[in-house]
């Protein structure tokens, strides 16, 4: 009862947080700020029917989605992988760890046009460019992961006769997993920034084609409605992962 309590006085106090930001938002944009620059949000959500009806809206919020879920797919795939070699086995990870840590340090922005001028402008492009902003955070995490499980269980497991695969799916994954959705989330808003980016300065269609449209024409209650649109979308992918990690994570009741 006490925990059910303290969850629902969490909610609570989250909603709070959330009214007052928009009250204020509302207030500031009716009053302060010149609406060529800023839309109350009253406004913004009474126009989202508007921002749809726009020719192109719908199909770009659709190529972004995909694009999303593509990059996001590719990047827990490689980092999973790559995280899972450097943190098993020290000579990949005394070789290689200095040179991913320096890869994800970079500004990758700069390298921008070579991803154009490998894949082009289209969403191959934009993809690729999503994975290299996701791929790092998991494979940092999960080799922290993997190295701080506690030797004792790997000893205790060889000592039963476990071998390798044994090891890994009874003790490296379960203990992993908690960090392993951590990672992958930091990925996901990794993706998403580097996939926006590509359609920023690269791009003839998805939501950030649409937001520097928007931004050029001065128009903020559509801006402002897209990048609503882009906040649920990246609300629910994360609310997904939360519900994974409730399922593989178990065992920590």
């Amino acid at each position: 009862m006490t925990s059910g309590r303290f969850i629902g006085k969490a909610a609570l106090a989250r909603l709070g947080v959330i009214a007052l930001l928009l009250a204020i938002w509302e207030i500031a944009a009716r009053g302060f700020v010149d609406p060529l620059f800023l839309a109350p949000p009253s406004k913004v959500l009474m126009g989202l029917g508007t921002v749809f009806a726009t020719n192109g809206v719908p199909g770009a919020v659709g190529i972004t989605l995909v694009e999303l879920v593509i990059a996001f797919a590719l990047s827990v795939l490689i980092g999973l992988t790559v995280g899972l070699i450097l943190g098993l086995f020290d000579f990949p990870r005394r070789s290689f760890m200095p040179m991913v840590l320096l890869v994800y340090g970079m500004p990758q922005i700069t390298i921008l046009p070579l991803f154009v001028l490998y894949f082009g402008i289209g969403p191959a492009s934009k993809i690729a460019f999503g994975v290299t902003h996701g791929m790092f955070p998991i494979i940092v995490i999960v080799v922290a992961g993997v190295q701080n499980i506690k030797p004792i269980l790997l000893v205790s497991a060889r000592s039963m006769g476990a071998n390798f695969w044994q090891k890994f799916r009874y003790v490296i994954f379960p203990h992993m997993i908690p960090v392993f959705f951590t990672g992958m989330r930091l990925g996901m808003t990794g993706v998403l920034l580097g996939v926006l980016l590509a359609e920023l300065y690269v791009s003839t269609a998805g939501i950030g084609y649409f937001t520097t449209l928007f931004t050029q024409n001065f128009d903020p209650t559509k801006l402002l409605g897209l990048v609503g649109t882009l906040a649920a979308m990246a609300i629910v992918l994360n609310a997904i992962m939360r519900q994974l990690e409730m399922r593989f994570a178990r065992w920590r009741d």
